[in-house]
Parts: C-alpha cells; structure tokens; sequence
C-alpha cells in the first residue's frame, strides 16, 4: 500500500438511536480514534529488562463536527445521546479499508465560539468487546 493522505473519506456512518446507519462524513470536520491494548507487567525479581503481556483489545473515538439539524444529518443522530442507552455500529472508511466498531456514545457537547462557529466534539468507546479489526 502506498504512503496517502487522510482525504477523501468515503464513509463515516454512525447509527442513530433507532439503529439506522447516518452517514454523517459531511458534518464531521475532523477525529479522532485509537485501538490500543491493555498491557500486564510480569517482569519477575530475576530479570534486568521489563517482561510483558498483551491483554485485551479497546477502541474509542471522538467525532468533531458543525452543527447540521437537518433530516437525517449528525444532529439528528446524537441528538439522542442523552436520552437513550444504546451501541451504535460506527464505520470508518478510507482509502478502501474499514473499520466498524459498536459504540457507546457518552456525550454530546455542543459548543458556541466567540466568533459565532457552533460545533460539536462526541466522545465514543467500544461497547461489545469484539476486537477491533480493519478489513
């Protein structure tokens, strides 16, 4: 695979609360996401150097975007992060390679700047511990 940018997103889909998938890459302005693993030190009293283990997998997400209510735009999908409990499938593609994760949504913070911009910054985290994969 050759070196690229990151533009051009083809998709970046969340579900709303009723489990449709939004595909809301045009109100998105940038984000923000990590795969890391969770790490076990098991260097013992006989080792010189630090002794590890991979332990389990996470992802999470943080989505910024400007505020769009009309129909079936980001609004429309967060704007019942407050309300309800549910996983939400996100599906991030670019260049050909996707990755979808269900995600728990915690907050929808709306934010109005000094020079009139308003934006949003949503915060998100895997939900059913399957380990986050690209395909």
């Amino acid at each position: 695979m050759a070196k690229e940018s990151g533009l051009g997103w083809t998709t970046c889909e969340v579900d709303d609360s009723s489990g449709t998938a939004r595909d809301i890459k045009n109100d998105v302005t940038n984000l923000e996401f990590a795969t890391p693993r969770a790490v076990q030190d098991v260097t013992g009293i006989d080792k010189s150097a630090m002794e590890r283990l991979l332990l389990l997998a996470d992802f999470s997400v943080t989505l910024n975007g400007v505020f769009n209510d009309a129909t079936d735009q980001s609004h429309d999908v967060f704007k019942t992060v407050p309300s309800t409990s549910v996983a939400r499938t996100t599906t991030l593609v670019v260049s050909g390679q996707t990755l979808t994760n269900e995600c728990l949504y915690t907050d929808y913070p709306l934010t109005r700047a000094d020079d009139g911009a308003l934006t949003w910054a949503v915060p998100g985290v895997l939900s059913d511990g399957t380990v986050p994969s690209w395909s």
